[in-house]
Formats: C-alpha cells, structure tokens, sequence
C-alpha cells in the first residue's frame, strides 16, 4: 500500500539532455518504510542515477516518482570546496533538515565524534583529507533521523572504526522504521542483511533477492538468549530486526538470531527496555538457513 512505501518509483526514465541516451528507462519501484535495500551493477550501468531520482536530486524524464519522506543523501562524490568549517556545515545541515540551531548543533558535535572527527570541528572542508571529508558528508545525512537515506558508495573512503559506526547506523535507521538504500563496491559490505537486492542492467533495474527467498540469515550472525520480565512481549525494534525467535522454554528463556550488524542495536533495545530484559548469552553464528544454526566455536560469551 502506498502509505508503507517510503518512495515509490512508477515507468521512471532518466536520460541527460533532449534526445541523449536513456541510463534508465521503465523503472518501477516502491521502498518499504523500514526496508534495508541494497542496488548493484557495473560501473557506468545507472545506479547512482537511481539513487538520484530516489533522493529527489534529480527529476525523471519520464514517469513518476511520489511519496517520498524526509530523505537524507550521501552522494558518491562530496563537494569539499563549501566555504564552511565541519561543524558549520554540519549545523547548517541540521538546520536545512528542520532542526533548531542548537539541536542542530549538538547532534553535529556528536556525529563528529561517533565518526572520530571531532578534533576537525573547526577545520575548513577544503582542508580535510578525502577519509574525514567523507565522515562529514555521512555525518550530514544521519543529523536528523531521515525517513530515507540514501547511500552512494558511503563506506568508501573511511576507516575500519567509521566503517562500522556507519553499519550501526543503519541498523538503527532501519530498526527505527526508516528505511535505507544503499550501493557499495564491497560484495561484502551489510552481507545477507539487506531486505531486497536489486541490479541495473542495460536501462533496466532486476530484483535479484527479496525478504524471504533470501534471508537475512545468509551471513553473519548472532545467537541472543534473555529472559524478559513476566508476561512481557519483546521490544517492537527486537522483533523487528530477529531472523528467528523461539520463545517459550522451561526456563523463560527467548533465543533471538539476528544479523551480526543489528546485535547492537537489539542489545541495547532489550537493556534499556522498561523493564529491562536480562542477557544470558551471546554467541556468534553461522546460518545457513533459518532453519540450520551452528554455533561458531569459542564465540560465545555469558
């Protein structure tokens, strides 16, 4: 239904100038609101023309785009030559995003340190190497909790550390009932996770996966076990996020998998619920399917 999309894409064509050749042509569509939704395809094939149109950067030649959210963009390429510190340009941001001044500086400021950038506040962007450069233009996008976030090679460029503060990120975004689109070079990149795969080819854009042909069990997991006070149900992000839950045991104890990149997140969903659940176990997994879990030796933890 239309008011579950967070885009929606219908005989969507681009192509650059009066007669040029078509990038995309007879595009349909529709980003679920907390969907995680990953595009691929070679280099040249579209694909950050895509995630232009889904972010409004750019208009179609032909057919429609609607329902589009507040969206947040992280473009392939930054413009690092913007007469603005870091922290100026990130509060301007905020403030383009609907935040006030204050608030808009303060989740600058602590962006900035998730990211590991805080000592490049006041540094002018034509100044920063490419990597902290690349922290500011994701910082940026994540300010004010998009409804869609839209992500174009977004990884590339930063460090380990970075790296996995943005796959937190995202986790959160998609756990909060946000909803992400996101193209990577790194086959690897959020593997298994994602809830619908799609690839560019030619002009056209092919659904390769989607949620339950291909489960987000195929990659990294994490076994958790808690035991939530009497009669409490799980926290909706919990339950959103689990590949399998089996609840009911003699002991109280509910067994969770989720992806290895959500298990923050649900931890700390079920740490800080009211009342707060306890954590018995944690344990690294290899699913195979969802049926078929084997414990990864000497990764687990009480």
């Amino acid at each position: 239904m239309e008011h579950d999309l967070a885009v929606r894409l219908d005989g969507v064509g681009r192509r650059y100038g009066v007669g040029g050749t078509w990038v995309l042509r007879g595009v349909d569509l529709g980003i679920r609101t907390g969907s995680l939704v990953r595009v691929e395809g070679a280099n040249g094939t579209g694909k950050s023309t895509l995630l232009r149109l889904l972010a409004g950067i750019d208009a179609p030649s032909e057919g429609r785009v609607s329902g589009r959210r507040r969206t947040a963009f992280v473009p392939e390429r930054f413009p690092a030559a913007l007469p603005f510190t870091a922290i100026g340009y990130l509060t301007h941001m905020g403030r383009v995003h609907g935040l006030a001044r204050g608030a808009a500086r303060q989740r600058a400021t602590e962006w900035l340190e998730r990211f590991g950038a805080a000592g490049y506040a006041r540094t002018p962007l034509s100044e920063l190497s490419k990597g902290s450069s690349q922290k500011v233009a994701v910082a940026q996008a994540l300010l004010a909790d998009p409804d869609l976030l839209i992500l174009d090679e977004a990884w590339t460029g930063l460090d380990a550390p970075a790296r996995a503060e943005l796959d937190r990120a995202v986790a959160d975004r998609t756990a909060a009932g946000g909803s992400v689109v996101f193209v990577d070079h790194d086959p690897k990149r959020l593997p298994g996770v994602a809830d619908e795969t799609y690839a560019v080819v030619g002009t056209a854009l092919n659904l390769l996966t989607e949620h339950g042909t291909s489960p987000a069990a195929q990659g990294p997991t994490v076994l958790i076990e808690a035991r939530g006070p009497q009669g409490a149900e799980l926290p909706g992000p919990v339950a959103e996020a689990a590949v399998e839950t089996f609840a009911g045991t003699p002991d109280g104890i509910t067994r969770l998998t989720v992806p290895q990149s959500h298990s923050d997140r649900v931890l700390r969903e079920l740490l800080t619920a009211r009342p707060p659940w306890h954590v018995v176990t944690v344990k690294a997994v290899t699913v195979k399917n969802a049926d078929d879990a084997a414990e990864v030796p000497g990764e687990g933890k009480p």
